[in-house]
């Protein structure tokens, strides 16, 4: 059978939610495997990079990962304008997270790339007995809104590579239309990772 010729796509993607969602975590699962009891929270914004190798494509992520602090809010359009992808992520065992994140949608959807995928994520999944909002509230959340939603830990790594396939999956499949925030691209780079701040 006659291999179609692969794609290399480079595509932007941000994640954005309230301080403490677990947004670097999930990263910092996905791109080293590993996971850190205490994470520092996120100043402006964090930088990696990672490569997924998929049948039709070889997609390249530039990750966003956005501070969830209420002074850098107004830094985020700087981040996810342009993008091909979003997740928001919001922690299962707050509601106030996820009041929240109902508001990154709104904003990112207003503001955002018209052809952006975006992932309604609720993470924590494995804080079970302290689950403060419902696999279903969050379900028709991003039903009623056109998300996709997906449950995931990156203590037990749940989810998490899953996320970031499914997001490759469907930018491999967007690539043919060049919607902005995905570019072909050549040479793959080694996944890295770099801080940009901000004045005070």
């Amino acid at each position: 059978m006659a291999r179609s010729r692969n794609k290399n796509i480079q595509a932007k993607l941000v994640l954005v939610g309230h301080m403490g969602t677990g947004k670097t975590s999930l990263v910092l699962r996905f791109v080293k495997g590993q996971f850190f009891d205490f994470q520092e929270s996120t100043i402006g914004a964090a930088f990696f990079t990672q490569v997924l190798s998929l049948n039709e494509a070889t997609i390249k992520f530039d990750i966003w990962d956005t501070a969830g602090q209420e002074r850098y809010h107004s830094l985020a359009p700087m981040y996810y304008r342009g993008a091909a992808a979003a997740v928001v992520v919001y922690d299962v065992t707050s509601s106030e997270t996820f009041e929240r994140a109902k508001k990154w949608v709104r904003e990112v959807q207003r503001q955002g790339n018209q052809n952006l995928i975006m992932f309604l994520v609720a993470n924590k999944v494995d804080l079970e007995d302290k689950k403060k909002v419902g696999n279903e509230e969050g379900e028709q959340y991003a039903k009623e809104n056109g998300l996709t939603f997906l449950e995931t830990s990156a203590k037990t790594a749940h989810n998490v590579n899953e996320l970031f396939y499914e997001i490759a999956k469907r930018l491999a499949k967007a690539a043919p239309s060049r919607s902005t925030g995905i570019k072909l691209h050549n040479r793959p780079r080694e996944s890295e990772r770099r801080f940009f701040c901000c004045s005070s």
